[in-house]
């Protein structure tokens, strides 16, 4: 905790260096041009003490935040003419103003240029591979996107026509674009490389896991990721878990990149918790001369529609199977009617229609989803050879899942942002990922070949049942009970009932039981200016955005918001804090060149306006100009400071 104040303290003198950077700019070019600077204040609030250095009162406050300077004739006083004080501001050449007011913005984009270009000397920043990965990690089901076909695995080229550089851009894009986006990319074919370009437009919906609505998608959930184990990279509090959790599940060892599971490429640890969730079961059946992997759904018997003689063979099965000790209702079983031997005979029917349609959706994930056919013999259920039907019932009951995981040293390597894709497809040969799955089920079971091998069958677990010590898990439920309290204390009914949801969808989560997953790193390291040009482009969008009414206000950070992320920064390490500087001070810069009056860039177009027209603005006129802009200032400053409040104590999640 105390760390956590400090971290604070240290971004809170950050941003305060940045603005008193920005003022020494314009007290620097204000010496320059001949002005008369009367003061510099370093900080704010009741001086502590002051001194004075040729005619400039330099003044040391008490609040070591950003600082201030004074011009003369700058303050404008009641019947004073500023046009008429020795030195003052308004004294001097219209060109010579505007040098003084460009002078603050100018040291904040030089300050930028040079914070990236300190990065770019030092080697660059290490950042998460998902963080500018184009593959898609994880698409809404229910999304237009997954109705076009977007999958996992896919890339993205651009949205609306901007290509995509990072994360970012999946949430940013359809925040901006609410009323439509188009949306760009590559369906890929990992089995012979192929790509195909893809363009859709679709209108961006709240998103599925936020609880604020106003919170848009565009389908894509998550930029695919590596799904690492490695328990050695965990903090010292997430350690202790570790160690009381099974540290060997399936036979996985440190720095294993699970690639494979159930039938499924894995390119995301979101996907990966879906397809552990999906309540599918892994078939291996005989069509005609071909050995198929079919992902089938198993369903709870009670869910299905069946005739008395279906009813008698489920039964027979049953006890066949040794599962006499539980109701037929609640085990599981397939939504095909089998004869004795395992072949397909027909599809069957459930008592719900919307059951059915989600069974059987109209857009399957994969052909490993497609529908079985009559006459599909079922040689093998989760990768467990079997003979009759009553061995698929009772292997059904036992949710066993198949894991497939990359064991390459070169996963220990550290690569450019620019090659990680490209090595994330190579590292996985498609031939040694066939002749191991495609072994899943048969008699000749491959485990291993090239890097990639083939785990013991897993059973996942929830949450719940991954701790060892009963301690541990008594203070796992007691945070659960915390949760489900501060659920229960939210006036918004809505709110309430999706944070229910989630909680209950935690607590009934399935997960394979391993703790110190982790993304691959990558080396970040484009040049300074590349850095400056990207960033100048994500501020114009922005402020587009917010023009067109596309974004609301209240999504921007103010001063609160700005110290989080600094303060954050600095757990991270010194180069993301010289970054979040560099980008802090890109915007500040850009900001004072708005041109409304009241900030610099407002300066400079009522100095421009008087170079062109030869006539002074009166001093009613400026004040007149400068007093509503202040008062509108302020007040956006309020809002964007509460939402900034509301948003790191949680009050709208």
């Amino acid at each position: 905790m105390f760390d956590t104040y400090i971290y604070f303290f240290l971004a809170f003198i950050a941003l305060g260096f940045l603005i008193f950077i920005h003022e020494l700019g314009h007290y620097f070019m204000a010496k320059h041009v001949g002005m008369k600077v009367e003061a510099f204040g370093i900080g704010f609030g009741k001086s502590l003490f002051t001194w004075k250095r040729d005619g400039v009162e330099w003044r040391f406050n008490w609040m070591p935040f950003g600082g201030y300077v004074k011009i003369a004739g700058m303050e404008l006083k009641k019947g004073e003419d500023p046009y008429s004080i020795p030195g003052g501001f308004f004294t001097k050449r219209p060109w010579d103003r505007i040098k003084v007011a460009f002078a603050g913005p100018f040291v904040n984009l030089l300050f930028a240029l040079l914070a990236f270009s300190v990065i770019w000397a030092i080697g660059g920043r290490e950042k998460p591979y998902s963080e500018y990965t184009k593959k898609i990690g994880w698409v809404d089901p229910t999304s237009e996107l997954y109705a076009n076909g977007v999958r996992p695995g896919d890339e993205i080229i651009s949205y609306n026509g901007n290509f995509y550089r990072t994360s970012k851009d999946h949430i940013y894009s359809p925040m901006t674009s609410s009323d439509g986006l188009m949306v760009q990319g590559n369906l890929v074919d990992y089995k012979t490389g192929q790509k195909e370009v893809f363009e859709y437009s679709i209108k961006p919906y709240p998103h599925p896991s936020s609880m604020n609505d106003e919170i848009l998608t565009s389908g894509i959930i998550q930029p695919a990721s590596q799904v690492i184990y490695r328990p050695s990279a965990l903090s010292d509090a997430h350690k202790k878990l570790a160690e009381a959790v099974d540290k060997n599940v399936g036979g996985i060892e440190e720095g294993d990149r699970i690639v494979w599971v159930d039938g499924t490429r894995i390119f995301s640890h979101e996907q990966l918790r879906h397809v552990l969730n999906s309540g599918m079961a892994l078939l291996t059946i005989q069509r005609g001369d071909e050995v198929l992997l079919r992902r089938v759904p198993r369903v709870e018997i009670h869910e299905l529609r069946l005739d008395a003689n279906i009813k008698e063979e489920l039964a027979d099965f049953q006890y066949e199977s040794g599962l006499t000790d539980k109701k037929i209702r609640d085990l599981y079983s397939i939504p095909y009617d089998l004869t004795h031997d395992a072949v397909v005979e027909n599809r069957l029917s459930f008592i719900d229609k919307e059951m059915s349609e989600e069974i059987f959706p109209k857009h399957p994930f994969s052909e490993r989803e497609d529908p079985l056919l009559a006459g599909d013999r079922i040689i093998a259920v989760d990768g467990v050879p079997i003979k009759f039907a009553y061995q698929i019932f009772y292997q059904l009951q036992q949710n066993k899942m198949n894991v497939i995981v990359l064991r390459d040293p070169a996963l220990t390597e550290i690569v450019s942002w620019s090659d990680a894709d490209t090595q994330f497809d190579q590292l996985v040969d498609v031939s040694d990922l066939a002749k191991i799955s495609s072994s899943i089920g048969t008699r000749s079971l491959t485990d291993r070949s090239g890097e990639l091998v083939l785990l013991e069958p897993i059973t996942p677990k929830k949450r719940m049942d991954i701790f060892t010590d009963p301690k541990d898990k008594a203070e796992y439920q007691t945070r659960l009970l915390e949760r489900g309290k501060q659920i229960e204390e939210l006036d918004n009914t809505e709110l309430k009932e999706k944070a229910r949801s989630q909680l209950d969808m935690e607590k009934n989560e399935l997960i394979l039981g391993l703790i110190g997953i982790e993304d691959q790193a990558v080396l970040y390291h484009p040049s300074p200016f590349t850095m400056f040009a990207n960033t100048t482009k994500e501020i114009w969008n922005t402020l587009k955005a917010l023009v067109t009414g596309s974004l609301s206000p209240k999504w921007l950070s103010g001063p609160v918001g700005i110290i989080q992320v600094v303060q954050q920064s600095w757990q991270v390490s010194s180069i993301e804090v010289i970054f979040w500087l560099g980008f802090i001070s890109l915007n500040l810069g850009y900001l004072n060149l708005l041109p409304i009056p009241v900030l610099d860039g407002g300066y400079i177009l009522m100095f421009l306006f008087e170079m062109v027209t030869g006539k002074r603005i009166k001093p009613e006129v400026l004040e007149k100009m400068i007093v509503p802009f202040f008062i509108l200032l302020i007040m956006l400053l309020l809002f964007i400071t509460f939402h900034d409040i509301s948003r790191l104590f949680g009050l709208f999640r």
